[in-house]
């Protein structure tokens, strides 16, 4: 028996790209019922996050002309990860499985029979994986590339090259809902959930219109939360740095009393002042850090709700 499939597509500010969407995913949904790949109850899911423009009249106009798309409209701006997660959480009630996409139609439509394929044999969760980044500038490849390899460092498990192109079963969706963090990084956290997973890759397309939600500003903030949301290596190499530093310290010592004995203490001033304006960063640079994590808890312990449905069409 073919399964229910709802895709969930993230949507803010996407009024230049939605009409573009709308037909492309109209069209895959229609073959892939049309091949008995899925139910004929299948829907595609439309979620506005907060957006300025003419987003959501647009969600609310294909509903009504289609029952094939349905939308979700969340009370304000709440960011790309929880407004998947609001989705996410909404399509399961109804569907078997769901796939993620974003709006802008760079990931590969076609990749979705792959990774009903693989659903098929098995698989609970199926990462849809980039195969190259060719179309890439060399500034935005090389750091994609240094992101998920600083992940790994910092011992958060990631897929690479995998952003939110993904099918999970409605099983691993249940178990995705027990994670109750407010420092949302679904990347980090669906490896988590273990299951049987598999990978679908596929070549990245240009944006079909309109802007990057994502400019250089975003991404090294978004890369920045998944690290101290998913690893403490930081913290330990803060320790890892007072050790270097209390042995500098004794080396510093032993200069000192050198150097007195000596009698050429105006020899050293320039050096102790370096040493001291040193110091003084570590320092500043390492309270920092540790206020973001502090920060972090901060956010966690006040369990505020990390997305509010306004509306939801069925």
């Amino acid at each position: 028996m073919a399964k229910i499939l709802y895709l969930v597509i993230p949507c803010y500010n996407e009024e230049e790209v939605l009409p573009i969407t709308k037909k492309a995913l109209k069209e895959k949904m229609e073959n892939l019922i049309k091949d008995k790949k899925i139910s004929k109850d299948s829907k595609v899911m439309l979620v506005n996050d907060g957006s300025k423009d003419r987003t959501w009249e647009l969600i609310e106009e294909y509903h009504k002309e289609d029952p094939l798309f349905v939308g979700v409209k969340l009370s304000r701006n709440k960011g790309h990860q929880n407004a998947l997660l609001a989705g996410l959480m909404t399509a399961k009630k109804y569907a078997d499985i769901t796939i993620s996409m974003d709006a802008d139609l760079q990931d590969d439509i076609n990749v979705i029979d792959k990774m009903i394929e693989e659903n098929n044999l098995g698989s609970e969760i199926v990462y849809g994986v980039r195969s190259s980044r060719k179309k890439d500038s060399w500034f935005k490849r090389t750091t994609a590339e240094a992101f998920y390899k600083l992940m790994r460092v910092m011992g958060v498990e990631v897929v690479f090259n995998h952003a939110d192109c993904r099918l999970m079963s409605k099983r691993a969706l249940d178990e995705l809902e027990h994670f109750e963090e407010a420092n949302l990084f679904l990347r980090g956290l669906v490896p988590l959930l273990g299951f049987k997973t598999s990978i679908a890759t596929y070549e990245r397309n240009e944006r079909a219109a309109g802007k990057s939600k994502y400019p250089l500003k975003k991404m090294l903030a978004f890369a920045w939360d998944g690290i101290t949301s998913f690893s403490v290596k930081p913290l330990k190499m803060i320790t890892t740095l007072g050790f270097i530093m209390l042995f500098i310290s004794v080396v510093m010592i032993i200069y000192t009393i050198i150097v007195k004995i000596l009698g050429n203490t105006v020899d050293g001033w320039a050096f102790i002042m370096l040493s001291i304006w040193f110091i003084g960063g570590v320092q500043l640079v390492s309270v920092g850090l540790i206020g973001e994590y502090v920060g972090k808890i901060y956010n966690e312990t006040k369990h505020r709700p990390r997305y509010i449905i306004e509306k939801e069409l069925k």
